[in-house]
């Protein structure tokens, strides 16, 4: 019996042992996927570090590029305020220079008129003067032509601006749409 009790003890240690050993066997195979896993995750992790990186890149790219086109709108806005002083400038200088002109006409008109009711020589000095006053009108209305030309230029210059203000608008809307896909 003693016997049997032993031989009892000993099927019930190898049970055991075996017990153990599909215990270990299965923590071994469990700690082998986990490595597998953790290398997967490595790998995703390192993957997804590089695609953030991309896009911290382009995101310095275009904040850079946003800067450059600030300090253009910036420049053109100065270039716009300067080519709007110099237009009412000169819109005042011709306006002056009308009125001054008209006043002139007037006056010599007048003083021409009554030389000429003097001395009696009304028929040929009308010609003259009219064809005096023809080429003076003549030189102002080229010089009105020249200032509007100069008005329509600095127009034009105000679309570049809006435009170049539509593509800063996008670039914002770009900057925050990366921006809080980082996030």
């Amino acid at each position: 019996m003693n016997l049997d009790a032993l031989f009892q003890q000993i099927q019930l240690t190898e049970k055991q042992a075996g017990e153990k050993r599909r215990f270990i066997q299965q923590a071994k195979f469990d700690i082998n996927r986990s490595y597998e896993k953790i290398n997967q995750i490595k790998e995703e992790l390192s993957t997804a570090k590089m695609k953030l990186e991309t896009k911290v890149q382009r995101l310095s790219e275009k904040r850079f590029y946003l800067e450059i086109l600030k300090k253009h709108e910036d420049s053109l806005e100065k270039q716009k305020a300067e080519l709007i002083n110099q237009k009412s400038s000169r819109l005042k200088i011709f306006v002056y220079a009308q009125r001054k002109l008209s006043e002139e006409e007037d006056n010599f008109t007048r003083e021409v008129t009554e030389f000429n009711n003097e001395y009696g020589l009304t028929s040929n000095r009308d010609l003259l003067i009219k064809k005096k006053v023809k080429t003076e009108i003549n030189d102002l209305e080229n010089e009105a032509t020249l200032l509007k030309n100069e008005m329509e230029s600095m127009e034009h210059t105000n679309v570049q601006l809006n435009a170049l203000r539509l593509q800063k608008n996008e670039l914002k809307q770009d900057l925050f749409t990366l921006q809080s896909k980082l996030k």
